[in-house]
């Protein structure tokens, strides 16, 4: 399956889109890129006068890269419009703030996949390689079996 179409597959619009770029993806992990744009909504009210990327919008860029992007590239074509996904754990810890025009690089490792539950070893860096936040995310991935009939 092509980058493209992966991103094309996520079920996410602006301002919601959290992916600009997969830079590499294989059965082992993915790798993806994402620019805050300064005038994302959430800057107007996250520290006045001197915005910072929420926490949970971080979360949220590392489980759209290294969990759905990567959950549908492990799916390939069984990935449809009525699978579900949902994200059923975080574990992050936050290293270093994130502010408007950040250009971040997220690397995910799959610990496994099965039954559905996909669970990854993530990574967020900076332009500058320095690490962002890490840590674990899992979700469950639900693709409806058709009946015959």
């Amino acid at each position: 399956m092509r980058k493209k179409e992966i991103i094309s597959k996520l079920p996410y619009s602006k301002p919601f889109l959290f992916v600009d770029e997969i830079v590499q993806i294989d059965e082992n992990g993915v790798e993806g890129k994402y620019t805050f744009d300064e005038n994302l909504d959430f800057y107007k009210g996250h520290f006045k006068d001197n915005p910072v990327t929420p926490g949970v919008i971080l979360i949220e860029v590392m489980a759209q890269i290294g969990l759905v992007c990567f959950g549908i590239f492990l799916l390939d074509n069984s990935f449809n419009k009525r699978t579900s996904i949902a994200l059923t754990s975080t574990e992050i810890d936050f290293l270093k703030p994130v502010f408007p025009n950040e250009k971040v690089i997220v690397i995910s490792e799959k610990i496994y996949f099965r039954f559905g539950k996909l669970k990854c070893k993530v990574k967020m860096m900076n332009e500058k390689e320095e690490l962002v936040c890490m840590g674990t995310i899992a979700g469950i991935i639900v693709t409806p079996v058709l009946s015959k009939g």
